[in-house]
């Protein structure tokens, strides 16, 4: 004998896979016996909507976006003499010598000695007469004293001797304090590059000063190489 399982059973089981779950469906009824078999109508299924938010997506969903880095701005360290500085050729009203300064630094005179300022940097030069010129030999004796007296803090370096276009000069270091700034009154630790140049009886004392955290090797040696006896 068979069993009969109402036909809707099956029909309502696929329903609910396909409507996932959908709600308002029928129910199938068994066809009466000996008449033909009707298919239970299904209603139409009706998508889902995924209900609008106006919440926006949290920080962690949004996609993070790095804000370009800004151009380094390039700068010279105190006391550091641009690269790009131009030099223009000084010779005293009197003659006999001539160096490069560096263009627009501030000029001073003070007895037979001229000075070419700018910031933190300074140049120096005089010619004087002299019988015995400095010498590597005899500095500590005839250089150092006077040095120890005008230069606050005074610190020996070396003594070397260099060659330039102008000749042999000797090449003397040393550190010591600047003088106190008039409105700060900040004291700087400068670095000395003195060079003594001999011909005949006349000495030209070349002097170039800077900070001592201050690179400008390559300035002061256009300035020492551009000395000449006239």
């Amino acid at each position: 004998m068979k069993h009969w399982r109402p036909a809707g059973v099956a029909v309502s089981v696929v329903a609910l896979i396909v409507t996932g779950c959908s709600s308002g469906g029928g129910t199938a009824t068994a066809p009466p016996s000996g008449s033909a078999s009707t298919p239970a109508s299904t209603p139409a299924s009706t998508p889902a909507t995924a209900p609008s938010s106006s919440t926006p997506p949290s920080s962690s969903e949004q996609p993070s976006v790095t804000p370009p880095s800004p151009a380094a701005t390039e700068s010279n360290p105190p006391g550091d003499i641009p690269d790009n500085q131009a030099f223009v050729t000084f010779s005293p009203p009197a003659g006999g010598f001539s160096v490069k300064v560096p263009e627009g630094w501030a000029r001073s005179t003070a007895g037979v000695a001229t000075s070419f300022t700018d910031k933190l940097n300074r140049i120096q030069v005089q010619v004087s007469s002299t019988a015995t010129p400095v010498t590597a030999q005899n500095v500590d004796r005839q250089l150092v004293p006077a040095l120890r007296q005008r230069v606050p803090r005074f610190a020996m370096g070396k003594v070397s001797e260099v060659s330039r276009a102008a000749g042999r000069a000797l090449l003397v270091t040393y550190q010591g304090d600047s003088s106190p700034d008039p409105v700060t009154g900040k004291v700087v630790r400068d670095a000395f590059e003195l060079y003594l140049f001999h011909q005949g009886s006349r000495e030209l004392a070349l002097t170039l000063s800077g900070p001592t955290n201050a690179d400008n090797v390559d300035p002061w040696k256009i300035v020492s190489d551009s000395v000449r006896w006239r």
